[in-house]
Parts: C-alpha cells; structure tokens; sequence
C-alpha cells in the first residue's frame, strides 16, 4: 500500500511513493510510438530528466528553490517526464499553449514570469523577445548527469505553488491561475470518491496539456496507479481507434469532440466506462445522440481555478434531470448568491465555489481579491440548485445581454439555435446598440446539405423565445471561434459580428 496519502504533509511528489507501491505496473502509454513505461521506468526517466534541469539551470545562472518553468507540450511521455521532474526539484511547472502567437506567448511568460522554458516536439519556435533559457525536451533524456548532481527529491508544503496555468483569456487580458500539490491531489481524490477506481483503469489524454481538461488525468492515474495512454492531439479517426483498440475505459473531452467522433461514426467499445464531458456547454441534442451511441457520458462542470472539476453528473441522473450537472464533489461546497445573499433552492444566482480544490489565487493580487468573498471563489457562472442539491449551471454573469432593458441569457437563445436542424454550432453574445444599448447577435454554422437564412432562423426562433431575445443580427460563418479548451472565444465572436 502506498505511504502517499491526501493529509501527510510535507510531501514529496506522488508518484515516487506511487512508484514504491506499484514499480510494475503499467504508468504510461504512447500509442503512437508504441512506446509504454512502468511506474519504475517512469520515476527512472523523470530523475534523469531532473538532473537534466537542475543542470541546466546551474550553467545558466539560475539558482533557487521556486524557479518557474514554462513548458510547451504536446500530450506524450516527454510531457509527464518533465512535470514530474519540475516538481522534484521544487521547481513550479507553467502551461503554455503550443498553438498561441508569438506575442501570446511572449505575454503569457511575461505574465508568468518564467525563468526558463522547455520545449517538446511539435512546438512552434520560442520567440527571440522571451528572454530566458531554452532548452528542448530531448536534450534533457539525452544527456549524461554530472557526477556532482545530488538534488534530492524536494519536500511540498500543502500550500505551495506547483502549477500555473493560464484562463481561456475569452475576454480580456488572461489570468494566470495559481494551483498547489494540496490541489491537484484534493481534485484527483474528489474524482474518485465519484467515480471509483479500478487498477486496470486506463485514462485516454488527448486534450491540450497547457489546460486544466489535459493536465488532470497526468496527476490521477499516478495518485490511483493506473494507466495514462497519451495522444499527441485530438483525430476523430485516430482517437477512435485508440478509444477501442487500447480498451480505454476513461475519456476527458469537449463537446465539440464528442460530436466530430459520433458523426465520425465512432461507437465505444464495452471497455469504457466514463466519458468526462466539460469545457463548455452541452446539448440536449448531443447528449440525445451520444445516449443513441451508448456513450457513458458524464457531464461535469469545473475550471482552471478549482483544479478541474466542481460537480459531475452521471448518465442516469442527467436522464432524469435534464440540463443538470451534478451534485458538488466531495469536499467542495456550492453557494449561490443572489444579491449577495445566499439564495434559495430554485433561485438562480452567481455560482461560487469553496474547498481543498480551490486556487489560493491569481498571481494579480488585485485579481485575487476581487473574485474571493466570505463563501469562496466567485466563479462568475450564472445558476441553480435544487432542494437535493443538484446543480444547473445557466450562463456567464457578465455575458447576460442587456437589451433595451431586457436582460437575455446567451446560453438559452444558443440553445433554441442548436435544436434546429439546419444549424450544426452557434454562438451568441451582445454587441453595441445606440437604440438598444445592446443587440442580441449570433454567429451560426449552417447544417452540412441544409439551406437557410436570416429570415427563417428568426422565425423558428420566436417559436420558442421571447421576442427581445431573438437575435436582430445573424452572422453565417464556417465555424465558431473557441479556444483550445473548446469553449466560445467570445471577444473573437464579437470582433467577427461587430
């Protein structure tokens, strides 16, 4: 049995006591390479890995226990390595995502405030303004360890910073969100509790590892001991056949995967148990067709700040509550508050979030404090709870559309859209309106082989909606703005309609 357990403290990283308990089962699995490591393989790479950066950092003058590191990844074993190996030397691991610009990366490590940065495979060139070492994840596992390198694996406080990781940055200026160790095992125990565990387990990762969806099950499976199979990216064709051919019994995705894999054709094979579904909003419709499958999914609602999820929902429950997403995990408390105040059940009101998972805060101290309150994290989430607890999550505060007095909540006139059949995606926001103070607009991906318009979009809309929150402005586009994490990249959709 391990000795790792959620309330020793201070603690080393998991997965060295991980390894002791369990050195020969199997901890990762590239798919693409064929390549798998046991839990002693793992922890042998990740010390060499370790030496590598410490070495590096000396021939570079940097010295210290709280180096932040970027890093730049693809989901892969280089990936895993080289977390784990930040934080046995102590160091604070910082996700960048690959696809950014050159100025976006430059501003997400100056925000950082990166003292070096390691770069895998398939990643764009650092830019020349980044002005801080760079050195490649293959020269780490290459190298050759001085004979003078004794660090010894470092010691975690409960409350230190082990991870940044940056919002999705859909309005405004990103925020880099601070997570300790205390978090990210709070989060992975909390899952547990929910879903239960099964040493065969195997956790299929195809999502962006700079992002909360793609780092989580990197820290689960260690703390369970179960198997990380690692995609380098998302394929409808090739995730399928990795989903059946490699008996994964569990899936984190977006819905917008979901959906390319069903009209892919995909149907999961009787090995998987649990799809995590998250990252932004989820449909009837898809829910309607993926049940058709025989998709296990679980609908979840979480974020950066709250080191994945807050609440899940399971298949059975979402059947007999539509639009639910769960009751709160174990350990994590909801508070809606209406006014302030914390409001009844039925009561809709801004979500706000407390609990071991929650982010100590952003690294703007004036951010911070403007998000934390007597009740905990203020999600900026619109929403309900019912008398048993169960949670519906209806919309971001500050996306609520004033409309000539009238407040319109994006996330229902998206819902009316999605349920036409010549609509495939939509995204709806508020743009400037000198009558209105703000018009309601949507942009709208037409249906593959169906014919609309304006006109008849808004007479299928006022079936269904009220007439001020039919939009006045309909923009057809081939596709609808998202970041990586696929949630609607708001300030794009407003830029394209405006």
């Amino acid at each position: 049995m391990s000795r790792y357990t959620p309330d020793k403290w201070p603690a080393r990283s998991p997965l060295f006591d991980r390894c002791a308990a369990t050195p020969n089962r199997a901890a990762v699995i590239a798919p693409q390479d064929t390549e798998c490591l046991t839990y002693a393989d793992l922890a042998k790479q990740v010390s060499h890995v370790a030496d590598g950066l410490w070495q590096f950092a000396q021939e570079h003058g940097l010295v210290g226990d709280q180096l932040r590191v970027g890093y730049l990844f693809q989901p892969g074993i280089p990936f895993v390595t080289t977390l784990y190996a930040l934080w046995e030397v102590g160091w604070t691991a910082v996700g960048i995502q690959q696809t950014l610009t050159a100025d976006e990366t430059e501003t997400h490590a100056a925000i950082a405030g990166v003292d070096m940065l390691v770069v895998g495979a398939g990643s764009q060139t650092v830019p020349d303004a980044i002005d801080c070492p760079t050195v490649t994840a293959d020269s780490l596992i290459q190298h050759t360890p001085a004979a003078t390198v004794d660090q010894r694996p470092a010691q975690w406080e409960r409350d230190e910073t082990a991870l940044i990781l940056f919002t999705s940055g859909t309005t405004g200026r990103p925020k880099a969100v601070r997570l300790t160790l205390g978090n990210l095992v709070a989060s992975a125990t909390a899952s547990a509790f929910r879903f239960g565990l099964d040493a065969r387990d195997r956790w299929l990762c195809c999502l962006p590892v700079s992002h909360m969806g793609g780092l989580a099950p990197a820290v689960r499976t260690v703390c369970y001991g179960t198997t990380l199979v690692l995609q380098p990216e998302f394929d409808p064709s090739a995730t399928a056949t990795v989903l059946n051919d490699r008996q994964i019994t569990q899936v984190s995705l977006v819905p917008t995967q979901l959906k390319r894999l069903l009209e892919h054709g995909w149907r999961p094979s009787t090995s998987l148990d649990t799809v995590l579904l998250g990252g932004a909003p989820t449909t009837e419709e898809l829910l309607t067709r993926a049940n058709e499958a025989e998709v296990p999914v679980y609908t979840t609602y979480g974020m950066t700040e709250t080191a994945s999820g807050i609440s899940v929902a399971r298949p059975a429950q979402q059947e007999r509550y539509p639009g639910t997403v769960g009751q709160p995990l174990v350990g994590t408390t909801v508070t809606i508050l209406n006014d302030r105040t914390p409001a009844a059940p039925g009561v809709e009101g801004e979500i706000v979030v407390d609990g071991p998972t929650v982010t100590p805060g952003y690294l703007d101290e004036a951010a911070t404090e403007s998000r934390f309150s007597e009740y905990g994290f203020h999600t900026g989430d619109l929403g309900y709870q019912d008398e048993a607890g169960r949670l519906w999550v209806n919309g971001r505060v500050d996306d609520v559309i004033n409309t000539g007095g009238e407040l319109v909540s994006p996330a229902g006139v998206v819902d009316v859209l999605l349920s036409l059949e010549t609509v495939a995606d939509a995204a709806v926001v508020g743009v400037p309106d000198e009558k209105w103070g703000e018009r309601v607009s949507a942009i709208v991906v037409p249906a593959e082989g169906t014919d609309t318009t304006e006109q008849r979009l808004r007479e299928r809309c006022r079936d269904n909606l009220a007439p001020y929150k039919v939009p006045k402005l309909i923009q057809f586009e081939e596709r609808v703005p998202r970041t990586a994490s696929g949630t609607v990249d708001r300030e794009a959709v407003r830029r394209q309609l405006e």
